[in-house]
């Protein structure tokens, strides 16, 4: 029994992951990032490199939820910090207020998050295009000005203290620690969504990306299925809030609530290849590599020119690969993946081969 077990887990893998370079890209490139904190030797450099993945699983999970509601649905979202920060909040407000421990504050941010997408839903998903996309945009600016009215209960512009995830172990210990669980809520998360955009729902979803009226002339319920995946990307939006605040240790308005990490979700997918779940993880981790390690460790930067020297190699990735990075490599390796005849690839050879002569 356990062999035909095997044998069948094998045989899906080789059809659906092997098979297909994006996928079994995806799953090389996650092997390697879980191989690759085992390397490293205790350090302050080595706990930098950590913090700087963990937070590239933390964003690639808040990039991806993004996804699911703009690439997948065409909903333009410009508010999306809403959701990560009510999933911060909420876990720093159960842990102060009612003694919950993280592992049931957490989930319950996520819970809220969720339930919260459904009445913000119905409003903003009645609008289109620009107009919702200023109508989400005020969403986050409302939060923020609701959690500085009540600073007796949210801290105010400093926020919450929250514990971390495992305060029983040593600093280094905890920082690998977390970076584990980061990835290993990534993987599942990623799966889940991965599901959710080739399921029927999913398909749904293209459809009303690709043409609004036609889906609904063929019947489909445009407002049910817009709001579903306002609420499947609030859930998601919403995790990756609560693990944020707990790795910072603080939920505060400026780092769970801000515009800007709005529209750092929208470069990170942007950049990665919108549309996609393994592009917003790939974007996610190009990003954090280049704005806090290379550009802090390696160049050693002066931090206000982070911004624009950040910006310059964005605009120029978007108008070098407008697709994304990570779709134009799969594309690539899809193109050499191909068979061509002996024919034709007989005269692409002998071109390659008198241009080199030629250059001799």
């Amino acid at each position: 029994m356990v062999t035909t077990y095997l044998r069948r887990a094998y045989s899906s893998f080789a059809t659906h992951v092997f098979d297909s370079p994006p996928r079994l890209l995806s799953l090389l490139f996650l092997v390697l990032i879980a191989c690759f904190p085992i390397l490293l030797k205790a350090g302050p450099s080595s706990a930098y490199i950590l913090a700087v993945l963990t937070t590239a699983n933390i964003l690639a999970i808040f990039a991806s939820s993004w996804d699911i509601l703009v690439g997948r649905c065409g909903q333009i979202s410009l508010g999306h910090a809403l959701f990560f920060g009510v999933g911060a909040y909420t876990s720093a407000l159960l842990i102060r207020y009612v003694g919950f421990p993280l592992w049931v504050s957490i989930p319950a941010g996520v819970l809220v998050g969720t339930l919260l997408a459904v009445p913000l839903g119905f409003p903003a998903l009645r609008v289109k295009g620009p107009y919702l996309a200023l109508v989400t945009m005020a969403l986050p600016m409302i939060a923020t000005g609701i959690v500085y009215y009540f600073r007796d209960w949210t801290g105010g512009e400093h926020g919450l203290m929250v514990p971390r995830f495992f305060p029983f172990l040593e600093l280094y210990q905890q920082q690998l620690a977390e970076c584990y669980l980061t990835l290993i809520l990534l993987f599942i998360s990623a799966i889940i969504m991965y599901k959710i955009a080739n399921s029927k729902i999913g398909i749904v979803f293209v459809s009303i990306l690709d043409n609004e009226v036609g889906a609904k002339a063929c019947g489909i319920n445009i407002t049910k299925y817009k709001l579903l995946a306002f609420v499947i990307s609030a859930c998601f939006a919403s995790l990756a809030g609560g693990i944020y605040a707990h790795f910072v240790r603080v939920a505060g308005p400026s780092g769970t609530l801000s515009l800007t990490l709005s529209f750092q979700a929208i470069i990170i997918t942007t950049l990665g290849g919108i549309g996609t779940i393994y592009g917003p993880i790939a974007g996610s981790y190009l990003i954090c590599i280049l704005d806090q390690y290379v550009l802090t460790m390696i160049v050693d930067v002066p931090f206000v020119w982070h911004p624009l020297i950040f910006m310059v190699v964005v605009v120029f990735f978007v108008i070098k690969w407008p697709r994304g990075i990570a779709r134009f490599v799969t594309d690539k390796i899809e193109d050499l993946s191909k068979e061509r005849e002996i024919e034709e690839r007989g005269p692409h050879i002998w071109k390659e081969y008198k241009k080199k002569k030629e250059k001799k």
